[in-house]
């Protein structure tokens, strides 16, 4: 009961903000147009409290899912949907928030200049577009503070080589997995995060490097080249993994049909070692699979504190590199201390991760539409739910912020999906309307809406169920 009253208040308050943020870009854009808005409302249902300011009715209803903006003569006919999300609640709370007094008829709409339908197409379009671009913008300004304020880092005093890359700058150098960095670019004795920078301000340099290896002390050198991104803690391209947590890898879901699957682990288990190799995170695993380019892998297992015979795991190509088709529990708890970064390196930082988001976003939308991934992997809300509940109780800030930021990335992509009633549908249409130089019927518009309408509750309807068949209490239900 605790985690589902944590997972439902988490909800609430993410979402909540998301959607409120969003329609807060179609209200400002709307504003700025001259568009009448009616209402601006935090919360869907009856209003509780609020204030009426000019034209519009700044309030809040009982439901805190979210928010909506309701402009004067933005559905003709009153058929068509609000820019913005949740479309059925949307739907739902015209229904309960109709005046019957209003008296906003389509003829009267006509010669209304504060109408919706009555300013231009491009108007129109910065109006709909602006409630995602308002979703870009919280995710870049949340990872910027995180960034500029926090910035986890590992706090860890011996640098400890975990695997290093066979043919690699470092196995030239070489380095071998198990060495103590002793002193690197004369710096003695430098800490996790003091090695990555080092690393990061000697690109394309060649630096001497100490390390020890089994008492002895080794002296030699590495080129470190360009194309390491020191930033993100990663050294592969330097055929470095450092090692970071003293737990092995644990897996928590099998992926179905899998290499893993069909060697019979389950999740739960942890995987000692690798062919001997005891690997602690999933990376320089993935790693020595590429090296071994399919080659069978022998795993100990750890089953429930029971050492398993040894188990022999065949990977496959998938997505470009050898994999064996789990998906590992996040790695034990790792010591952090804060270390913001400059407000130059945030935002660049903050830029990047916003930009790689999206287009992870995107390929995954790709993949779902040409069947290389099941629809069955995306999450509806109670999948958000979960993952916010999990992530309050996450030690890390960083879990918190990326899922904030990254809910707000979906939201604004999906948004800006060319369906009907999505914010993309609305500039899709504005732009045919534009090619053809005249307006679609609103006929031809309400038709497309109701179907577009019936498909999206299904849609819904279905990853609701999805979402419902992952959680733990039903899996005895699953065949």
């Amino acid at each position: 009961m605790h985690d589902f009253l944590v997972s439902a208040v988490a909800f609430i308050v993410l979402v909540g903000l998301m959607v409120v943020v969003h329609e807060l870009g179609h209200f400002l854009a709307a504003k700025h147009c001259g568009v009448r808005v009616e209402a601006f409302s935090v919360g869907f249902g009856p209003r509780l409290f609020g204030i009426r300011y000019g034209d519009t009715d700044y309030k809040v209803c009982l439901l805190p899912l979210g928010g909506f903006v309701k402009m004067t003569g933005e559905n003709p006919g009153e058929v068509a949907m609000v820019p913005g999300t949740p479309v059925g609640i949307q739907a739902a709370e015209r229904l309960n928030d109709q005046d019957p007094d209003d008296v906003h008829s389509e003829e009267a709409l006509v010669d209304d200049p504060g109408s919706f339908m009555n300013h231009p197409r491009w108007q129109r379009m910065l109006i709909g577009v602006a409630g995602p671009v308002f979703n870009f913008i919280l995710a870049f300004v949340l990872m910027l503070f995180y960034f500029n304020f926090i910035n986890e880092v590992p706090d860890i005093r011996t640098t400890k080589l975990e695997w290093v890359t066979p043919g690699s700058a470092a196995d030239q150098a070489g380095l071998k997995p198990g060495d103590t960095v002793a002193a690197f670019d004369n710096t003695a004795n430098p800490d996790y995060q003091k090695f990555h920078d080092l690393v990061g301000e000697n690109t394309n340099k060649t630096v001497p490097v100490t390390v020890n290896r089994n008492g002895a002390s080794l002296q030699t050198f590495i080129h470190l080249p360009g194309t390491i991104d020191a930033m993100r803690d990663d050294l592969s391209k330097a055929g470095i993994f450092v090692q970071y947590t003293q737990t092995p890898i644990q897996i928590d879901q099998v992926s179905p049909n899998s290499p893993a699957q069909n060697a019979g682990l389950q999740s739960g288990d942890k995987i000692i070692s690798v062919d001997g190799h005891a690997f602690h995170t999933v990376f320089p695993l993935v790693d020595y699979m590429q090296t071994g380019k399919g080659s069978p892998l022998v795993l100990a297992i750890d089953r429930k504190g029971v050492m398993l015979p040894p188990i022999t795991v065949h990977p496959y190509v998938q997505e470009g590199g050898w994999r064996l088709g789990f998906l590992p529990e996040l790695p034990g708890e790792v010591p952090v201390r804060t270390e913001p970064m400059t407000f130059v390196s945030a935002v660049k930082e903050s830029r990047d991760f916003c930009a790689d988001g999206s287009l992870m976003i995107v390929n995954v939308l790709k993949k779902v539409l040409t069947h290389q991934v099941s629809v069955k992997q995306l999450s509806g809300p109670v999948g958000i739910a979960v993952a916010a509940g999990q992530a309050v109780k996450e030690r890390y800030w960083l879990a918190k912020f990326e899922l904030a930021a990254g809910i707000s990335l979906n939201l604004g992509i999906l948004n800006l999906l060319p369906f009907p009633i999505l914010d993309g549908g609305l500039i899709l249409l504005l732009m045919i309307e534009s090619i053809m130089r005249r307006d679609i019927s609103m006929i031809v518009k309400e038709r497309i809406y109701q179907a577009a309408f019936v498909v999206l509750v299904a849609f819904f309807a279905f990853i609701m169920f999805n979402d419902f068949s992952k959680l733990q209490i039903f899996s005895h239900l699953k065949p």
